[in-house]
Order: C-alpha cells, then sequence, then structure tokens
C-alpha cells in the first residue's frame, strides 16, 4: 500500500504561539521549563493534526528553539569556542541562544554565529562552525528524547535530521581553502552511532535530508557521499530527502546503494520515472508531488499520470510526500476570510497539501473512491487556465515598452559621484541607516487600530507623522550624515508595498518562519501588476520637511518583491519582476520630483533567488539585474542610487552585483566577519560600499572601538572615498535604548576616524 509521510510541518503554531513563547523567554517573562512545556503542545497538536490527515509516518527532529541546523550543530558538538568558554553544559538553552543570537537570558554575550540564506528560499539558517573543533562529538539526546515522546502518545514515528555530506557542505571554516571533506570521517562515525541509537528504538526509517544533491556538486563530494553512505546504510534504513532543485545530475549517486529516496517533482516530474528505473524495487521511492514551496492547489489528474505508473511497478515502496519541509507554506487556508473565494478556491496551505496527498493516494488505490474530488479538481484546473482575471493588456503593453528601452544610467559612476557630491555635500566616511526603526508598542497597537477602525486613518497619519518627527530629530541628534523617515507607516517591506499595487492578494494569518522567531506574512501575486498610486511619495514629502538634511527614500526592489511573495506560475517569473520594475520606477521618478536626491532600492533576495543550477545562473542574473536597472535608469545624475543586501553569500555573482550599477550598495557583512570585502576586493568593485558594522539582529551594541577595527580592516581593501558606515540591515527588530546606543557609537568610530585621516594628513 502506498504510504503517505511529511518531510517536516510548520512549527510556529497556527496563530505564531511558538514566536510569542520564545519572545517570552526572552524578555525572562518565563522560565525555561515554562518554555519547553508551552512548546510542547503546538508539538504534540502538530503530531496529531498529521495523523489526523491520514500520514503513516509523522516526521520528529522537525520542531526547533531556532533553526534546525544549529539544532544539528548542538547535535554533533559543532560548538564554537568562543561559546564553550562561556558556557559548560553545551546542550543548555543557554548555549543554543548564545550560537543563534549573540546572548543568553542569564546575561552572557559573545559574537552570534553567521546567518545566511537556506539555499533559495527566504528562511535564514545558522552557519556551523567547522574551526571549533577537530573532532565531532555526538550530543543525540534531544533528538531520542523526541522519538521516545512521539512513541509514548502512540505515533509511528520518522526521525529527520540534515545528512552529513550537506551538513559539512553548508558549514563554514575560517580557512577558505580548509578541506571540509577532512572531516567526513569523524562526523560520519557521530551519524552511525545516531542511527544506531535510533534503529535501538524501534523507529524503522530515519530521514536525512541532502538538499546539496540539487547543486553541482564537485567530483571529490560525489565521491565522499557513495563512501559515507555505503557505511551508514548497514545501520538502519534510510530515506534520503532531496529537494529545491532538479537531481538529475546526481542522481547516479544513488543507484547501487539501498536507500529510499526521496524526490522534489515540483520543476521535474520526469525525474521519478528516471529514478524509478534506477532504483532496486525493493527500495522505497517517494515522490514529492505536491508543491511544499508554494501555495496553489495541486493539479491532482496531473499528477496521478505521473506517479500512476510509479505505482504499478513499486506498489508499497511508493510514497507520497510534499516536495519539501512545509515550513515555507502558511498552515490553514480555512482561517482565512478575507481573501477573494475564487482565489481561495485555487489555493492550498500546508493542512490542505496533506489532504491532496490523501486523495492522491486514495486514486491510486481504488480509484473510484474520489471521482468527484477528482472531477472538481479538473474543472478547477480548466477554469484557472482560463480565466482572464490575472491579466491587464495595459500593464503588459508598458512592459514591452520598457524592455525596449534602454535600462542604462547616462554618465558613468565617476561623473555621477562628483554631481552627487556638490548636491549632498557629504562628510568623508559617511554615516547613514539601512531604512526602518524600531517598531514599537505603540506603532503596533497604532496599526492594529486602524485595522479594527478603531482609529480612523487621518488619527493614524498624525500617529505617525509624529513618529517620523521624533525619529528624524534623534538621528540628527546622533550626528548621521544620511537619514531616513524611519518607515513606522510599513508593516513589512514587501507587503506595504504590495498592499498599493493591483495584482496582488494578502492573508489574514498566512504566516511563514523567515530567521529566529522572525515570521512573514508573503502576498500573494495573482495578477498582472500595476501602480494604482504614489507609495510613498507623500510620507517623503512630510519626513523632507521636519529636516535640512538629505533624507533618503526607500523602495523594496522588483526580485526581493517576486521572491518575498507568493508568486503566479504561468507566466515567466521574468515577466513579474518586469511588471514590479515597472511600477517602481513610475515611484522613483516621482520622489525625485518631489526633491528626494538619495533613493534606496533594496534586493536582499537578489543572490537568494539565483537557480541552485549553474546551467540556469547567467539567463537569471541577465533579467534580475536589468530588473533593477529599469527601476533607476532614467534619473538624472544628482539622484543618487542605493541598494541593500543581506545574509547570502554575494561573492559568487559580484560581476552582476556590480552591473546593477547603484551608487552605493550596503551589505551585511558583520555575522560573516567582512568576508565579503575580499571578494568585492577582487573582482574591482567600482562603486561606493558600505558593509554592514554591526549586527542588528543581535541584542549586543557594538563599542566604538570594535567598529573603528571592523572599518579599518574594510579599509585595507575598500578606498577611504568610497567607504560608508552603517548597520548591516534595517532596525525595525531593535529597541530604542539598543538602537541609539549602537548608532551613537557607529558615529562615533566614524568621527574619530576622519579626525585620524586629519592628524595623518598633517604629519
Amino acid at each position: 500500500m502506498v504510504k503517505l509521510h511529511n518531510l517536516g510541518y510548520p512549527y510556529i503554531g497556527e496563530n505564531r504561539e511558538w514566536k510569542k513563547t520564545i519572545e517570552s523567554y526572552w524578555k525572562r517573562k518565563i522560565s525555561a521549563e515554562q518554555l519547553m512545556d508551552s512548546l510542547a503542545l503546538i508539538k504534540h497538536d502538530n503530531w496529531e493534526k498529521q495523523r489526523l490527515a491520514g500520514l503513516n509516518f509523522i516526521p520528529v527532529g522537525d520542531f526547533h528553539l531556532y533553526d534546525h541546523i544549529l539544532s544539528a550543530a548542538l547535535t554533533f558538538g559543532a560548538i564554537p569556542k568562543r561559546i564553550r568558554n562561556l558556557h559548560s553544559d553545551r546542550l543548555s538553552i543557554d548555549t543554543y541562544f548564545l550560537m543563534a543570537k549573540g546572548k543568553a537570558n542569564d546575561g552572557r554575550s559573545t559574537t552570534a554565529c553567521e546567518m545566511t540564506k537556506w539555499f533559495d528560499t527566504n528562511y535564514h539558517y545558522i552557519v556551523p562552525e567547522l574551526d571549533c573543533t577537530d573532532e565531532f562529538e555526538l550530543n543525540p539526546q534531544c533528538l531520542l528524547d523526541e522519538i521516545k515522546e512521539a512513541q509514548a502518545k502512540a505515533f509511528d514515528v520518522k526521525p529527520v535530521i540534515i545528512g552529513p555530506i550537506s551538513f559539512l557542505w553548508l558549514a563554514k571554516h575560517k580557512n577558505a581553502s580548509f578541506d571540509k571533506l577532512s572531516l567526513l570521517p569523524s562526523l560520519q562515525k557521530c551519524y552511525q552511532k545516531l542511527l544506531m541509537a535510533v534503529s535501538e528504538l524501534g523507529v524503522t526509517c530515519i530521514q536525512l535530508d541532502e538538499p546539496a544533491l540539487s547543486l553541482d556538486l564537485e567530483l571529490d563530494w560525489q565521491k565522499a557521499f557513495i563512501s559515507c553512505y555505503s557505511q551508514l546504510s548497514k545501520q538502519c534504513s534510510i530515506l534520503i530527502a532531496t529537494y529545491f532543485g532538479d537531481i538529475s545530475s546526481n542522481l547516479h549517486l544513488i543507484e547501487g546503494l539501498p536507500l529510499g529516496l526521496h524526490l522534489d517533482l515540483s520543476n521535474n516530474s520526469s525525474l521519478l520515472a528516471k529514478a524509478d528505473d534506477i532504483l532496486a524495487k525493493n527500495q522505497v521511492l517517494s515522490a514529492g508531488i505536491v508543491d511544499g514551496r508554494g501555495i496553489w492547489r495541486c493539479d491532482l489528474n496531473k499528477a496521478l499520470a505521473v506517479l500512476e505508473p510509479v505505482y504499478r511497478s513499486r506498489k508499497d515502496k511508493l510514497w507520497l510526500a510534499p516536495s519539501c519541509s512545509l515550513i515555507h507554506c502558511p498552515i490553514n487556508l480555512e482561517s482565512e476570510s478575507s481573501i477573494d473565494p475564487e482565489l481561495k478556491s485555487w489555493l492550498a496551505f500546508a493542512d490542505q497539501k496533506l489532504l491532496e496527498l490523501t486523495i492522491l493516494k486514495k486514486a491510486l488505490i481504488n480509484p473510484g473512491s474520489v471521482k468527484q474530488e477528482l472531477e472538481d479538481n479538473r474543472q478547477l484546473m480548466e477554469h484557472q487556465r482560463a480565466s482572464n482575471w490575472r491579466q491587464d493588456k495595459r500593464v503588459m503593453e508598458k512592459v514591452k515598452l520598457m524592455e525596449s528601452s534602454k535600462s542604462n544610467r547616462k554618465s558613468t559612476f565617476e561623473k555621477r559621484k562628483a554631481i552627487q557630491q556638490e548636491v549632498l555635500n557629504l562628510p568623508l566616511y559617511p554615516t547613514t541607516t539601512i531604512g526602518s526603526f524600531p517598531q514599537t508598542k505603540e506603532i503596533r497597537n497604532a496599526r492594529m487600530r486602524l485595522k479594527k477602525n478603531k482609529l480612523s486613518q487621518e488619527q493614524y497619519e498624525a500617529l505617525m507623522k509624529k513618529e517620523i518627527s521624533s525619529t528624524l530629530a534623534k538621528q540628527e541628534e546622533i550626528g548621521l550624515d544620511l537619514l531616513v523617515h524611519g518607515e513606522p507607516e510599513r508593516n513589512d517591506m514587501v507587503e506595504y508595498f504590495a498592499d498599493k499595487l493591483q495584482g496582488f492578494a494578502f492573508t489574514d494569518n498566512g504566516w511563514v518562519v523567515s530567521y529566529g522567531s522572525r515570521c512573514v506574512k508573503p502576498p500573494i501575486i495573482y495578477g498582472d501588476i500595476g501602480r494604482k498610486k504614489p507609495i510613498t511619495l507623500d510620507w517623503m514629502k512630510y519626513a523632507t520637511s521636519q529636516t535640512e538634511k538629505a533624507v533618503k527614500g526607500i523602495l523594496t526592489g522588483p526580485v526581493t518583491m517576486l521572491k518575498w511573495s507568493f508568486s503566479r506560475s504561468d507566466i515567466p517569473q521574468s515577466t513579474i519582476a518586469f511588471q514590479l520594475a515597472l511600477a517602481l520606477q513610475e515611484e522613483v521618478l516621482d520622489l525625485e520630483k518631489a526633491g528626494i536626491r538619495v533613493i534606496q532600492i533594496d534586493e536582499p533576495a537578489l543572490r537568494e533567488a539565483l537557480p541552485l543550477q549553474k546551467s540556469m545562473q547567467h539567463s537569471y542574473l541577465d533579467w534580475a539585474t536589468r530588473a533593477f536597472r529599469m527601476c533607476s535608469a532614467s534619473v538624472k545624475d544628482e539622484t543618487q542610487i542605493h541598494t541593500h543586501m543581506c545574509y547570502c553569500d554575494f561573492n559568487e555573482i559580484l560581476p552582476a552585483i556590480a552591473s546593477m550599477d547603484a551608487d552605493v550598495i550596503s551589505i551585511e557583512a558583520s555575522r560573516s566577519n567582512f568576508e565579503i570585502l575580499d571578494g568585492l576586493s577582487d573582482s574591482g568593485y567600482p562603486n561606493d560600499i558600505g558593509p554592514g558594522i554591526y549586527d542588528i539582529h543581535s541584542p549586543n551594541i557594538p563599542s566604538v572601538e570594535q567598529i573603528i577595527r571592523l572599518l579599518r580592516k574594510a579599509l585595507v581593501l575598500i578606498p577611504k572615498e568610497k567607504l560608508w558606515v552603517n548597520p548591516d540591515c534595517g532596525l525595525k527588530t531593535r529597541d530604542w535604548d539598543e538602537t541609539l546606543h549602537s548608532l551613537q557609537n557607529m558615529v562615533e568610530a566614524a568621527r574619530q576616524l576622519r579626525e585620524m585621516d586629519t592628524v595623518e594628513a598633517r604629519s
């Protein structure tokens, strides 16, 4: 009989109970014991929901305090020495959060571990540090306890943990030339012990995630995979889970190994037949037939056409699952009441995706039992394809016209910089921030009252203007050179803009985890996109009226708008990006006309959206960077264009970043110890750079000395005339006390550096 399973379930709770509980602990409102008791209730509810949905195996090990890779790092003893020295209990919550955010509840603090994007998603993982130990050390108790906990409630469990090859691939060593595979024998021993311990608990299968197989693996990594799993497969039954990309080029690595294999079929359904030919008929083949990252209903009849031939040859060795973990998907569509009914009929969230799997299972075993469900789905798919609700001919005509026009600035960067300096008159090492300032309880409360009609639009705008004036005054008092209005009126950097554009829809409770306890509510792109009216213009006019200093307008770029939304799949992604670029171009020109001389177009998702296979990357970078230039190419030379990027490894796409031709790029660099600067220097990056000088995701306040030390490190690689001074990201999640102290130290560090330059020049 076909078996149903899941690679991972969203752990945030239907009403983000997980987030609220974690943050209550960080604020010392609850104890560690209360934290774990509260989280256990969410976890048990998740297990029960999956059982009721008909799953044969319930995943355990997919529920985390912060991040699954961080949890694995603790399991295998990859704990940095600086943190070991602070805390002797390696499995404590304090150790966990010291690694995650650099601060424990008892007040101890240190540098947090680096954080970066999880493959091509907007989820961030904590990067394991490999220079902390020569040998891995297994600490399996947390996973084993969770298995026992689920078994005690009569769940048939499938433990989930990252596989050894992907763990090493994702980890980093300070020495870039260090051979990470030299640590595989030690790590492999830990996995062997873990698999033995899991087997002793009566577990029949363990899921080892190897998403690295979706990459272009070099030969030594391919050999390492075969060698490692030849040994691990002797310990217990293993299901290798691959996802996010087409693993055709690495499919041969599984051949001959006694392993089960899970495939992400969301982009290439033909993989299933290829794998069926390679794997022995007594091996499990898991079909990720329902898209675990998107929110659109599955075409069940099309899916059945893919599954049926394999089911006939494999029977009970065919398993069905979502394509990947469901943490990238909202939990329950039934809780949504504001979505247009027609659009809602096209959607499926995590719980609905599990029900789709149940229908597919029944259809394979007994087609007549779900005849009506399949017919309803067929009619829905036909209606969706025939609907003209998504299309706007005027938008497409404008996009075609813009595509045929030039997308480059009129003058060279050197000429623009000279003109911009005359206009802005900025000092050496100009200081600024990325855009957002603390979203206080009062701001969030005002937004909630507006939504519930307890506050009029006029009253809300008056409160936000008061906040803007206060934020500008604080920046002037601190001494920042280029100000921002602080974005108090914005709920989210994507949702805020999407709300002012046609072609977007919004959920009430469609939350997904992004990093730590931070959750986002991606909008839904269902139709052609156009700007209804100016978005930020009135707020920026007000902000500039409150100060004599230049105020930077902040927009979210087209690729980030696209990537951080649930996007339609009926037209090319490049077309959607160009539609967004057109809307943003209109906004940029309105801001320029109103006298805004500095405009920042954020593109933190540019690297994140890079296709995993190298053969597809050039085409993507071509249209993605062109979309950015479309936003800004028409401005005058005196208008300074900034962009911001964060939490990805950007070194491999630096030529593409340079081709965007932003006058200034601010880029996250503090957690990775400024590694990005080596790449920027080697590539000869031509324009101005603001490397993030301190980590805004940590509550730690950087000292003046720390900032000066980092700036001096930057100056080894960046000419002082091109160096900006800024935090590594927006300050929305910090409180005002942390923000003011950090920015005061940042401004003072820049002042002292200027003073040192003056003294050196005189001598």
